[in-house]
């Protein structure tokens, strides 16, 4: 399975049904760093100093931050989804269909009605 690295914003609820699914998922909160305003550039450097793939809400700056860094263990953007089964159903898909997750970006976009 996949080690994720989840950021500040990041449902923790989506997180406890990934690791269900067995996913090796570390947290910014874990790590101590939760109200730090951490900027993204350090949360992706540390994620990929510990060969984790970057898990986040926060769709506009990591893709800009993998069009100017695309050397990384992946990055995981979504889409807002109020249905966290659901996301995290697409989630788990997602990674489970891509066989090496390193500079790959993989979008998780909530279903239009």
């Amino acid at each position: 399975m996949a080690r994720l690295y989840a950021d500040e914003q990041f449902p923790k609820i989506v997180v406890k049904l990934l690791r269900e699914l067995g996913h090796d998922i570390l947290t910014v909160q874990e790590e101590e760093k939760a109200n730090q305003k951490i900027p993204d550039e350090d949360v992706l450097a540390f994620a990929i100093s510990d060969n984790r793939a970057v898990l986040t809400i926060n769709r506009s700056d990591f893709i800009r931050l993998h069009n100017l860094q695309p050397n990384h263990a992946g990055i995981i953007v979504c889409t807002e989804d109020l249905n966290r089964q659901r996301l995290a159903t697409q989630i788990n898909e997602a990674i489970t269909n891509t066989v090496d997750l390193a500079s790959q970006l993989i979008r998780i976009n909530r279903p239009s009605k």
